[in-house]
């Protein structure tokens, strides 16, 4: 079974982000592997051991050609990635993101699964493994707490806000995971070491067959603002007809 894993390089969270002067987020030097990634990478390791053989490949967009945060998932025993380095993504919206990491599974070659986080820890759209899906015309299964592979589909516990729905789908297949799904593993010095030799597959956008058209971005940020201090809220002493108030503020809101 081969998988390939979608994983973001990222500005380290612990240090305040800055941004370009087209309010983009600064992605200058080493990046680290987004956590929310580390589950689906952890995730397909165990799917592919108990396949019984196959790979896990890993697809990613950063600048400069930047592979501190690969070389982590690659230590976690990852046999190869592909990295999309292309100043022509700078400011890359959702659609351009999943258009590329789409091409990448396609250049993988033989792909029985593609696993993605939910959402990006430096984005939070949860738009692109849905979009991914799309544009290989293969199924999406989203929000899934728990993956099983048999028979040639992919069951998964999709999890909801009452518990939990069993969805199937054939494979090949698109599953986005939840961070709760299995407890990533910490990479060994041998991991490391390990790391260093695997292949990394570097293309441009035009090595995936993506032109101009492709990968213009359809949205632009023309400001950003600093959140507005939380104001005191109003403090009402109750003389016997605090209730009142309550209904009242109630029903300004249309809640009642």
């Amino acid at each position: 079974m081969n998988i390939v894993v979608t994983v973001k390089q990222i500005p380290d969270p612990a240090v305040p982000g800055e941004l370009n002067p087209d309010h983009t987020l600064k992605r200058e030097g080493k990046l680290i592997l987004d956590e929310s990634d580390s589950y689906g990478v952890e995730m397909a390791l165990q799917l592919v051991d108990k396949a019984g053989g196959g790979d896990v490949i890993l697809v990613s967009m950063a600048p400069n050609g930047e592979v501190s945060g690969l070389r982590t998932a690659l230590a976690m025993g990852a046999a190869k990635a592909i990295l999309v380095s292309d100043d022509a993504l700078h400011g890359a919206d959702a659609l351009t993101t999943a258009k590329v990491l789409a091409k990448c599974v396609e250049r993988a070659g033989d792909v029985d699964l593609v696993i993605t986080a939910t959402e990006a820890t430096d984005g939070y759209t949860g738009t692109i493994p849905a979009q991914v899906a799309e544009l290989l015309d293969w199924p999406s299964l989203t929000f899934s707490k728990e993956i099983e592979i048999a028979d040639s589909k992919a069951k998964v516990q999709r999890q909801t806000e009452a518990g939990y729905d069993v969805v199937e789908a054939p494979l090949p297949a698109v599953v986005s995971v939840t961070a709760g799904v299995v407890e990533p593993r910490y990479p060994s010095f041998k991991g490391i070491m390990a790391a260093k030799s695997k292949p990394v597959d570097q293309v441009t956008t035009a090595d995936l067959g993506l032109g101009t058209d492709d990968i213009t971005p359809n949205q632009k940020i023309v400001s950003v603002e600093a959140a507005p201090a939380r104001e005191a809220g109003e403090k009402i002493e109750d003389e016997g007809d605090a209730y009142e108030r309550v209904v009242q503020f109630l029903e300004q809101l249309k809640v009642i």
